[in-house]
């Protein structure tokens, strides 16, 4: 087991153990700062130290393209900004549509709904760029067979959850339910102010009850951040349960860390809120993964009875226009 701390939790943009791996330019032997670097942060399992999550932030110039292979692993690319299509070259079951074209309207997440695509394993595709884009990429390892999927600002389930100053909005992009096997994908914003994932709450124990309904599911986790000026910054504090694993092993978290635009903050296990600073709007991506396709969790019992204080919802989410799409 390794040992988190504020240090190891959060990974930067530029954090690339090989960055020849993803040079454009394979001739160019040396990083200098005029290369054209397509992926901006990464996280492997390896470098997070977990078994199931994998995730990049990509950028694609206009009239540019990225292929790739699924493998073992099921996938999910959510496009930030920009436009962009996508072509599959080789899949399972190629029967359903395997060519999607002006797939993004938004020009930043702070503008729009999205849209997300997923990819079943042993798909072999190319992402094109029309415009300028930003996406992420997020993927698990699955042996299960599942149709490829568009999802679209119509299919996108948004939730107003909490209140006062634990009010924020939840774009469901891959939500429980979906046809797929582990992956869970949300956004969230939290205005200025405000606190999210909160009361905390933590997944890092499978446990159910005597009919076998899921009660808490045992997830690994990913916050890719974005903020809505480019000083902004957001807190978040994990912090491990006497039951969660690590805690047990003898290697319990306890730190607060400071996200900055396009960091990648892990949370292995624990408990995981977040604060926004007044003034600046804290956008993150969630995406989830491990013992079930669920979002089942328990809540720090020493801080649910904040919910109970609640007398009205933040006028300011949603964000932006929700109701044309």
């Amino acid at each position: 087991m390794r040992q988190y701390d504020s240090h190891n939790l959060v990974v930067h943009p530029g954090n690339l153990a090989s960055w020849a791996d993803h040079v454009l330019d394979k001739s160019i032997t040396s990083p200098p700062e005029r290369v054209l670097y397509p992926v901006v942060v990464e996280v492997t399992p390896e470098l997070a130290g977990w078994d199931y999550i994998s995730f990049q932030l990509r950028r694609l110039q206009a009239n540019h393209s990225w292929a790739f292979t699924t493998g073992d692993r099921e996938m999910a690319i959510v496009v930030l900004s920009g436009r962009l299509g996508v072509i599959l070259s080789e899949a399972k079951d190629l029967s359903a549509s395997h060519h999607w074209d002006h797939i993004g309207e938004r020009d930043s997440v702070f503008s729009g709904l999205p849209y997300a695509l997923y990819l079943p394993r042993h798909t072999s595709f190319s992402v094109n760029a029309e415009i300028d884009c930003e996406f992420a990429v997020a993927q698990a390892p699955t042996d299960q067979d599942h149709q490829p999927r568009l999802v679209t600002p119509r299919d996108i389930e948004i939730e107003i959850r909490g209140g006062d100053h634990a009010t924020r909005q939840i774009n469901n992009i891959i939500p429980p339910g979906f046809p797929c096997h582990r992956l869970v994908v949300v956004e969230v914003y939290t205005p200025g102010g405000n606190w999210s994932s909160y009361p905390p709450h933590k997944h890092d124990i499978h446990k159910v009850d005597q009919a076998g309904k899921i009660l808490e599911a045992d997830l690994e986790e990913v916050y890719f951040y974005k903020l809505d000026r480019p000083e902004g910054f957001a807190f978040q504090r994990i912090y491990t349960a006497p039951e969660s694993p690590l805690h047990r092993a003898g290697f319990p978290i306890d730190a607060v860390l400071l996200a900055l635009d396009n960091d990648v903050v892990l949370v292995p296990e624990g408990y995981h809120p977040v604060s926004s600073p007044p003034g600046y709007t804290t956008y993150y991506l969630n995406v989830l993964a491990g013992s079930a396709q669920s979002l089942a969790n328990s809540e720090d019992p020493r801080y649910t009875w904040v919910k109970e204080s609640y007398r009205s919802r933040d006028p300011r989410v949603p964000i932006y226009d929700v109701m044309h799409r």
